[in-house]
């Protein structure tokens, strides 16, 4: 295991600066996790942890080591990757064994260790099968056995669970969480999959345009996001974020509906809402009217989406699955306010 420290970390290409002065400090045996969208960087920050991508200015550190300028064989680190990259010509068993016979390691060691992590990761009874035989979650897990054979100082992992359906995508995270239970290593994951990132890190490293928006835990970043972005993205569905005013302490929505709160930290807002912080009441004080415009049933629950009535600004409620509701209904809604969320409209950054 290993603290891994990135401070100030930057990359351009051809002088357009694309990693904007990242600083992060993993701790021994920490689950971090880098979420965000598609050409975030996130992916970029990690091959850079990994020696694959060279940085631009600022200092990576992996143990007691600066690695900048270190070849990615020399970090003491496995990588798995999107993509299983397993030899089709080699057994499994060969192919977890492979990076171990070439360093050299004697075969009595090589057997004790890919037997240690075949265990670990119910492979036993597929060592001798060839990938083609395996399904995609066996083959993912045989990345990862390659990968543990070598008891790195952290593990690097790029999108594993893109490639799996959606079943195996759960039953995955749930092996990888256990693995890293049992293990304790340093692990650094990289997904685009908010649902993904949310159930594995002990902290998420929330990334937008080059940028670590946020990094915090999972707990903290649903409940107080630090700016607009991370508030829509983090969340399914995502929170519901609007324009409103303050008038003392009078909370004015779209449509004129007041509603009181205890404070307001500005005159002009942007409100932020969670689906399940709105509830369908048949009278409250501050309640106020919306029009169904579609349901979508999960089962246990059913996600409605509304217009407030008088404007064309749009709500998401979560509601109970067997709620006997229709397009065209009117609700009478109230709003949680202990869990309301306010935004600045100029720079989206939450507001006290």
């Amino acid at each position: 295991m290993a603290r891994i420290q990135l401070q100030d970390v930057r990359k351009s290409y051809a002088g357009q600066e694309v990693i904007h002065g990242v600083t992060i400090d993993i701790a021994n045996g920490e689950f971090v996790v880098i979420v965000g969208p598609s050409g975030c960087g996130k992916s970029t920050l990690l091959r850079m942890v990994a020696g694959l991508e060279e940085i631009t200015s600022g200092t990576i550190s992996i143990g007691d080591r600066v690695v900048n300028h270190l070849e990615p064989r020399d970090r003491n680190i496995a990588m798995v990757f999107q993509n299983y990259a397993l030899y089709p010509h080699m057994t499994v068993r060969d192919n977890m064994a492979y990076g171990l016979k070439l360093a050299g390691m004697p075969k009595a060691d090589i057997d004790a260790a890919v037997a240690r992590a075949a265990a670990m990761l119910e492979l036993e009874p597929y060592l001798d099968r060839k990938p083609r035989a395996l399904s995609g979650g066996q083959r993912q897990r045989v990345a990862m056995g390659r990968a543990l054979v070598r008891e790195p100082a952290a593990f690097l992992l790029d999108e594993p669970l893109s490639n799996l359906d959606a079943k195996l995508r759960v039953q995955m995270r749930l092996q990888i969480k256990d693995l890293h239970q049992r293990t304790g290593q340093t692990t650094l994951y990289v997904t685009h999959d908010q649902v993904e990132a949310m159930t594995l890190a002990d902290r998420l490293v929330v990334m937008e345009k080059g940028v670590a928006q946020q990094i915090a835990t999972p707990y903290e970043v649903y409940t107080t996001p630090a700016n607009e972005f991370v508030a829509g993205f983090i969340g399914s569905p995502a929170m519901n974020i609007f324009d409103a005013r303050c008038e003392g302490q009078d909370l004015i929505l779209p449509g004129g509906h007041r509603v009181t709160v205890a404070s307001c930290p500005a005159e002009a807002i942007r409100l932020g809402l969670r689906p399940e912080d709105i509830e369908a009441v048949t009278h409250a004080p501050d309640a106020f009217p919306v029009v169904l415009q579609s349901v979508e049933w999960l089962g246990a629950d059913a996600y409605g989406y509304c217009v407030i009535e008088g404007s064309d600004t749009r709500l998401t409620l979560r509601m109970p699955g067997n709620a006997p509701l229709a397009k065209g209904d009117r609700l009478l809604i109230s709003l949680s306010r202990s869990r309301l969320h306010f935004f600045s409209p100029e720079d989206g950054r939450r507001l006290a």
